[in-house]
């Protein structure tokens, strides 16, 4: 398996799919197989991938930030998935959004709209872009269908925030990071000595510069770079660390927010008979059956983590493939592959 991934990892360097790799395969016992490939940043070739080399999560703050902290409100009995959230949150009440669930936001089926376009639409006030958020008609029905929205996390980051009274870095802080020892993990920007271990994403038209220790997601930077959408960044022995937890509590150091009974029913399919099928935010890895159990949470700077239950196995694979494209197919074929390798 190590063989075949290494070759895998390292074609994608040489195809420029990526400039590096950083890579892990394990179960709740620890790390079976890890490594790195290709450079730091391309314009520096001499810095090369490290273990500990820090990475954009992107959209894996959905997971590592949001998910993880409603499944601690959820597991506290703050917080009803099913119970319309103008019900209880009084800056949604009488709004379009005061009908929608958390559940229909974890799995997509809200109807908000799916684009942020959170400057165009409210300008770059946060109060007033929240405002816009929480006022904003539906695009459909909620329940109709599933269609993948940033908003969903957005609004969910809020909700955390109404619910504890705390920024969100805050509470994903408390309740997760530092009960599971994921010391490295922590919104942007980056102070300059973790910046410099920082891969690269994507060039930036302002600076002329690729971005470095700031978030590459514009929602992200435009609410300081705390925000549900992304912001986070992470290093693989964190990730390890919650992947980890996710199968078998008893691993971390401490308990977190989240706990078994969060994991299991969002690793079930919770969208009916609405194609395609997802959990609470992770959904089914492409390709995969039902009976294989293998689910997924992607990030767009190249980010992405698998984990199985019914296998007892976890994959991590962190590339900074912005840097060359926004091309998503040449990645998608390396991750699917990869996946098959790391779950065979």
């Amino acid at each position: 398996m190590i063989d075949r991934i290494e070759a895998l990892l390292d074609e994608g360097v040489r195809d420029k799919v990526y400039p590096g790799a950083v890579w892990a395969v394990g179960d709740s016992s620890g790390t079976r197989a890890t490594g790195t490939t290709g450079a730091l940043d391309p314009d520096e070739p001499e810095a090369r991938m490290q273990p500990d080399t820090v990475f954009d999560a992107a959209s894996l703050t959905k997971i590592l930030a949001v998910w993880s902290s409603i499944g601690a409100f959820w597991e506290d009995s703050v917080l009803d998935l099913d119970q319309p959230l103008g019900g209880f949150w009084p800056e949604v009440e009488g709004r379009p959004l005061g009908q929608v669930t958390a559940r229909q936001l974890l799995t997509h089926t809200a109807g908000v709209p799916l684009r942020a376009q959170l400057k165009n639409l409210y300008g770059t006030d946060p109060q007033t872009i929240r405002r816009g958020v929480f006022h904003e008609e539906l695009h459909r029905s909620p329940g109709e269908a599933v269609e993948y929205t940033d908003r969903a996390a957005l609004i969910l980051g809020y909700l955390a925030e109404y619910l504890s009274g705390q920024s969100l870095d805050q509470i994903a802080a408390a309740r997760t990071w530092q009960p599971l020892g994921m010391s490295s993990t922590r919104f942007g920007p980056l102070p300059d000595p973790i910046a410099a271990r920082c891969a690269p994403t994507e060039l930036d038209q302002e600076t002329d510069t690729h971005l470095k220790g700031i978030a590459h997601d514009f929602s992200a930077r435009l609410l300081g770079g705390v925000c549900g959408i992304a912001g986070a960044f992470t290093v693989l022995d964190d990730l390890t660390r919650f992947l980890r937890y996710m199968l078998d509590p008893a691993t971390a150091p401490a308990e977190a927010g989240f706990r078994s009974e969060w994991t299991a029913r969002s690793l079930t399919v919770q969208t009916g008979g609405l194609e395609p099928a997802r959990g609470l935010f992770w959904h089914p890895a492409p390709g995969t059956s039902e009976a294989q159990d293998v689910w997924v949470h992607y990030g767009f700077t190249g980010t992405g983590m698998w984990i199985s239950p019914a296998n007892d196995r976890w994959a991590v694979l962190l590339t900074n493939k912005l840097y060359y494209t926004r091309d998503h197919q040449p990645l998608t074929d390396i991750r699917n592959t990869f996946r098959e390798l790391a779950f065979a």
